[in-house]
């Protein structure tokens, strides 16, 4: 059975996420403050974390940042009453591995309980491995991206779309496609905020460069190629 705590400060809302996942086999656990949550993140073994972004004691961000600096691989979806784009980015920087605006669907927050689940069940160790196009190179076990032996430091979702780009590199890649497969979400087209983190790839990736490897098809989506 897959334990998954709530973290959420209005009673209601705990209530009826936390009814419906036992309805669906799950064993909850609920908090309503950042700190509880804190300590039972920290001293559980659990699957998943469900949280508010408004938080008393501590935010959601805040404490997003905490638990997955202890425990990277714990997959969190954060919760909030808003969803723009910088506030997106904001929740992804801090490690949330996806972001649900309320009021939302219960079957929509299953359905990415899921995917999230099955994803870091499937976690296989990456020691030693190493990705490299032209003078790029990323290691997957020390998380450090060089290109052209110069180290450029990078947020955890900034890495995971690098590693996507490098992995699919001279192919080109949708937005509906990177929402998929980089945020185990759906494209929402009310935002840009993979546009935001592609723009944030070029400036770490290619600004100190003469050669761009990061490259825009319009109407079509971004492509890693050496060009």
């Amino acid at each position: 059975m897959h334990k998954i705590l709530i973290i959420e400060d209005e009673e209601r809302v705990a209530s009826l996420i936390r009814r419906g996942l036992e309805e669906q086999g799950f064993s909850v656990m609920v908090a309503y403050d950042g700190v509880m949550g804190k300590k039972m993140a920290i001293s559980n073994d659990l699957d998943l974390i469900i949280t508010d972004v408004v938080l008393p004691k501590i935010n959601g961000t805040d404490l997003c940042k905490e638990i997955k600096g202890i425990k990277p691989n714990l997959p969190i979806i954060m919760l909030t009453a808003l969803g723009t784009t910088d506030e997106k980015v904001e929740g992804f920087d801090a490690g949330a591995d996806d972001y649900l605006v309320k009021p939302f669907d219960f079957r929509e927050l299953h359905a990415r309980i899921r995917v999230l689940i099955k994803r870091n069940n499937g976690n296989t160790s990456t020691k030693g491995f190493i990705l490299k196009y032209y003078e790029l190179e990323m290691n997957l076990q020390t998380k450090a991206v060089y290109r052209n032996k110069k180290e450029i430091q990078l947020t955890p979702k900034e890495f995971k779309l690098l590693e996507y780009m490098l992995n699919n590199s001279e192919r080109v890649l949708s937005r509906t496609e990177i929402s998929e497969k980089v945020w185990d979400t759906h494209l929402d087209t009310g935002t840009n905020f993979i546009d935001v983190y592609i723009n944030y790839l070029r400036k770490k990736i290619d600004k100190d460069f003469d050669k761009k490897l990061i490259h825009t098809k319009p109407g079509m989506g971004f492509i890693l190629k050496e060009e």
